[in-house]
């Protein structure tokens, strides 16, 4: 398999943080996607100015359709999800993409040593009641592109669906553990996780192989 390695990062008012990201990225991967959605900031000329491909939403539409666009976007066999504030250790994209490479998974997630938010914890435990799913609402993933574009990825945010419809589709999970990196940025209440909910319930009474 073609083994070049696209990163998608979607971004919404990250001028102060994406530049180091992206820093910390480009030595791991082919090709950066930045998916600006619709920043009010200096965002995507920064991400331009570290040699990214970007894509600029009309829109504010939150971050399934970003990294739906940074999917289709894509070039590489594998694509890479990350957040664009540097939560995520860049230096751990080799151990995500390399049980892809040897034919032992088709999504990998970087399993956080912390979950912040209590309503994520409840939303991925829900997940786990249907499958073995691991992390559910981690923003680092590898997968493979041609399985990520075959996602709908209905719902509010990640938490949940995402891996679930990974195993829906006949995926192969696997995960490596990570140790979230410390920013400055205020961590906002999560109300979307009561919506999620609502998008997650069905896929509990799912057949799924």
């Amino acid at each position: 398999m073609n083994d070049k390695v696209s990163a998608v990062i979607p971004a919404y008012n990250e001028a102060k943080r994406i530049g180091r990201t992206l820093q910390q990225v480009a030595p791991f991967v082919d090709e950066i996607i930045v998916i600006d959605d619709a920043s009010h900031d200096e965002t995507a000329t920064i991400a331009r100015q570290h040699g990214a491909k970007v894509l600029v939403q009309p829109t504010n539409q939150g971050y399934i359709a970003a990294i739906k666009a940074g999917f289709q976007a894509a070039s590489g066999e594998i694509v890479v999800t990350l957040d664009a504030d540097g939560e995520f250790p860049a230096d751990v994209i080799p151990m995500l993409i390399r049980p892809i490479l040897d034919n032992q998974a088709d999504m990998v997630q970087g399993h956080r040593d912390i979950v912040p938010r209590p309503s994520e914890r409840f939303l991925t435990w829900l997940a786990q009641r249907k499958a073995d799913v691991g992390d559910t609402g981690t923003g680092l993933r590898a997968i493979r592109t041609p399985l990520a574009r075959k996602l709908k990825l209905k719902g509010a945010c990640i938490c949940g669906v995402f891996s679930l419809e990974v195993v829906a589709n006949g995926g192969r999970l696997a995960e490596v553990p990570i140790k979230l990196q410390k920013v400055d940025k205020p961590r906002k209440v999560a109300w979307f996780h009561g919506r999620q909910f609502f998008y997650l319930l069905p896929w509990l009474f799912r057949r799924i192989r």
